[in-house]
Parts: structure tokens; C-alpha cells; sequence
């Protein structure tokens, strides 16, 4: 079985993690953005790998497996979707000598790292960019571009080429180019030779080549059989994952079936839906059942278990916003995450209930002062990531439906029977067991060390409080 299938991953914006280690060259010379002040789109808050580096011990402790970082490469934007140099670390995050110190610490203790690789498009400040701008009609990048007329308006509300979404500051690639093409091939199996673990792939379905990303594949697989392709799609995704493509794709689908089921009417539905969420169905047990059957059974189990299951991200608002402050239905959603197969993902701060809208607020600098952090939340996720460690079938078994009447759902993964209650009233745990547990076998939930013993082929357990989970298996 491949390391990502069933890892617990955390995605970290670097530029807002941590501040430490020294800059990379051309250095810096203005303050950066106050840490604590709210977060500007232009502004920089100097966070660096050097940083990331200096808390893996805090990752290591929360049960983090695998780290996905959003683009390192050098840019013009705190965020670098916007690339100017493709084989170089952004100075201001340390260089390339800092992702070599974060590769080596991370790998020290047992935590992979995967790359944000950006290859629809460029930043203007890219060198064929700029070539293109100086020279016009005469320069020899011409073609790594789609450019509708001379001389080029990068500036402008209407740029005369093609752009990201209409934004001239996103450029987008002549991926048929050969020479384009075979660069970001370079690219791919580079930094995967230099340590990476693999990469996640910022809008793939943009760059409509299937045979451009079958070529990515063999590239990277053959620098490294073991590195891990995830592609940002938001829908589901078959055609990205029969094997000759992705491992995975971000699992925006089970993300809306989750906060439907958990949010309730607490959920903000405006919020989502002015995100890539979009709208969000409010979902009972049954449904939110069916829901994730769909999503398991229309992939290979290799790619369900390897699925990147979040519930926000950098694209969206914060968990604790979208729900209005409920730290229990946080915990819940979070809780799913690492009961459900795939690699639960958690977006920096999640843990500690950080707070933001939409983006520039979902991009806060990381709380390191712990009096301010939800603790609950932490301990929770610290849990979940600490169970599914000791106890690996919740991180392989396939899911399978027992009960699901209202908020109440019981499903098995394995030998373990997972009952879930996302509603507010207390739920007493007696329903049908149709064999979930061996008859007259006595039972421990892992959470709350309450034990039963089921009996006429019902659970009869204790009641479970509102918006919580319970871990039953033979003792």
C-alpha cells in the first residue's frame, strides 16, 4: 500500500506560518505586514520554510504525516501562484538551501512534504514573459504564450493573450509547445529528485492535454515510484484518476457532504457559496450516506484511500466561520475527516479554530500564542490522528452503512463501528447491528472508554451526546 493512501496531511500558506532562519538572497529590506494585523492581498508576512522547519516538532506532536505546501517558487504574490522562476525557492521564504533544511528535518521525522505546482500559467515576471514583452513579434518565446496581438497591453483591464480567468497578471502557458512543455516536465521531475514527495497540481483541468499530464506522470513516477499527484479538481473526477494520470484529486465532494451533514442550519450558506463550495445542501444521515457511497464506489479502493479529504482550504473560508463559531460541529467535521477513508487533510489553523472569510482573511498569520487557541479543537484532531495510527484499518477498511435515521448515522470501518451524532439532542446508542459486531462480544468505544455488550442484535450502548462520534470494537 502506497504511504499516502489513508496519511493525515496539513496544508500550510507559507508566507503566514512562521518567521525564522535567514532570508534567501536578493534579501529584503522593508518590514514585512505585522503578524497579527489582518491579512492584505499584497501584503507579506515573512513567513519562511526555515519556519515550517522549526515546527515540525508541533506537527509531529498533532500526528501530522505528510505536509502540502501552497507554491514556494519565486513570485511577485504572497500566495506565488504568480511564478517568475520555476527552479528557484522564493528568496523571501529562505531559497532553495531552506527547502533542503525543511526536506531534511520533515523526512527526519517521518513527515512527507508534496510541492504546489503551478503550470497553467506564469506570473508576468517570468523570463519568456518579460522576453515577449521587450521584444514583441520578435522574440523567440513567442509561442510559449497564446498572444492575440502586439504589442502586448499586460497592464491593462483587457489583456491581448490568453489569461488566467481574464487576470493579466497570470499569463497562461502554450502547454502544446515543445518547448514549454518539455520545461515543465524539467520542472516536475527536479524537485522530486531534489526530496519532494510529490506534487499537488494547481488547476490541471485547465490545461486540456491528457497527454501532457500522462507524460507528467512518467516523469515524476520515474524519478520517484513513490511520489504522490493530487490535482486541485473541484468536481468528481474520473476521467483524471483510471492510473495513467492523478493518485488523487482534492475531495471538494466529500468536503460539501460533510458540512451539509455537520452544519446544519448553523452552516453559511451565503459564505459558501460566494467560494468555490458553492451552495451547500443541508443533509440528513441518510442522504450524507448515500452521498459518500457515490464517492467510494465510483473510484478504484487504491484511489479512495488516496483521496485528499479536506474540508477548507486556501480557496475557501475558515471551518469555524462557515459554521458560525460552533466549535462541537467543528469538531465533528473534523472528526469525520479521520474516520472516513482517504488522507484527512487539515488547513493551518483548523486545529486551533483560526477564524476568516474570504480570501484575504482565510489567510491569517498562524496563532502561535496558545492562550488564544481553542484547545478542544486541537486535542480532538490530536486524537482522531493518534487512533487511526494505532489502530491502521480505520486508515484502510471501506466504509459501510449501518444505520442512518436524521443526525444519526453508524457505519463500519473494519472491525470498528463509527456512530455519529450531528444533532443537538443526546442519542441513545440502540439501533440494529446487522452484524457490525460479533453477538454477545463485549464492546469499548476507543473515545470515551464506555463499554456495552450488545444484545438481540442491537447496540444498546449509552447515550452519545450532541455532535459527537463513538469508535465501538470487541474488546
Amino acid at each position: 500500500m502506497a504511504w499516502y493512501e489513508g496519511a493525515f496531511f496539513y496544508q500550510i500558506f507559507p508566507d503566514r506560518y512562521f518567521r525564522a532562519g535567514p532570508p534567501g538572497k536578493p534579501a529584503p529590506s522593508g518590514p514585512f505586514e505585522p503578524w497579527e494585523a489582518p491579512p492584505s492581498l499584497r501584503g507579506f508576512k515573512g513567513g519562511t520554510l526555515w519556519g515550517i522547519a522549526e515546527k515540525i516538532p508541533y506537527l509531529k506532536d498533532l500526528g501530522v504525516e505528510a505536509l502540502y505546501l501552497n507554491p514556494i517558487f519565486a513570485s511577485t504574490a504572497n500566495h506565488r501562484y504568480h511564478t517568475t522562476d520555476y527552479f528557484q525557492v522564493d528568496p523571501l521564504l529562505g531559497g532553495n538551501v531552506a527547502l533542503r533544511h525543511l526536506l531534511e528535518v520533515a523526512h527526519a521525522h517521518g513527515i512527507r512534504v508534496i510541492l504546489d505546482g503551478v503550470f497553467n500559467h506564469t506570473g508576468r515576471g517570468f523570463f519568456a514573459f518579460q522576453h515577449l514583452l521587450e521584444n514583441g513579434e520578435a522574440s523567440p518565446y513567442r509561442d510559449w504564450y497564446h498572444v492575440k496581438g502586439f504589442p502586448l497591453n499586460p497592464y491593462g483591464r483587457n489583456p491581448n493573450y490568453e489569461a488566467w480567468w481574464g487576470n493579466p497578471e497570470l499569463p497562461k502557458l502554450r502547454v502544446e509547445t515543445p518547448a514549454v512543455r518539455e520545461y515543465l516536465l524539467e520542472v516536475a521531475e527536479y524537485w522530486i529528485r531534489f526530496g519532494a514527495d510529490g506534487w499537488r497540481l494547481d488547476v490541471p483541468n485547465e490545461i486540456e492535454d491528457p497527454e501532457f499530464w500522462r507524460a507528467f506522470r512518467r516523469r515524476v513516477k520515474g524519478a520517484n515510484p513513490e511520489a504522490y499527484i493530487v490535482g486541485e479538481i473541484w468536481e468528481e473526477a474520473d476521467f483524471w484518476l483510471q492510473g495513467d494520470m492523478f493518485d488523487a484529486t482534492m475531495n471538494y465532494p466529500l468536503s460539501r457532504a460533510i458540512l451539509g451533514f455537520v452544519g446544519g442550519e448553523v452552516l453559511d450558506q451565503e459564505l459558501a457559496a460566494r467560494s468555490g463550495l458553492g451552495r451547500i445542501e443541508p443533509l440528513q444521515a441518510l442522504a450524507f450516506s448515500h452521498r459518500l457511497e457515490g464517492l467510494f464506489t465510483r473510484y478504484r479502493p487504491e484511489v479512495v484511500r488516496a483521496q485528499m479529504n479536506l474540508l477548507t482550504s486556501h480557496d475557501t473560508p475558515r471551518l469555524l466561520t462557515l459554521l458560525r463559531g460552533s466549535v462541537e460541529r467543528a469538531k465533528l467535521a473534523l472528526s469525520l475527516l479521520f474516520l472516513l477513508p482517504g488522507n484527512p487533510t487539515v488547513y493551518y489553523g483548523e486545529e486551533i479554530g483560526m477564524e476568516g472569510g474570504h480570501d484575504p482573511e482565510n489567510r491569517g498569520g498562524m496563532v502561535w500564542e496558545e492562550g488564544r487557541w481553542r484547545r478542544e479543537i486541537r486535542e480532538s484532531v490530536r486524537r482522531m490522528a493518534r487512533l487511526r495510527q494505532e489502530h491502521p484499518l480505520l486508515r484502510t477498511a471501506p466504509y459501510g452503512r449501518i444505520y442512518a435515521v436524521d443526525g444519526h448515522l453508524a457505519f463500519t470501518r473494519g472491525p470498528y463501528l463509527v456512530v455519529v451524532n450531528a444533532s443537538p439532542e443526546p442519542f441513545q446508542q440502540d439501533f440494529p447491528l446487522h452484524g457490525a459486531l460479533p453477538r454477545g462480544a463485549q464492546a469499548v468505544d476507543l473515545l470515551s472508554g464506555k463499554t456495552c455488550t450488545p444484545a438481540g442484535g442491537r447496540l444498546c450502548g449509552p447515550e452519545l451526546p450532541p455532535f459527537s462520534v463513538a469508535i465501538w470494537v470487541e474488546v
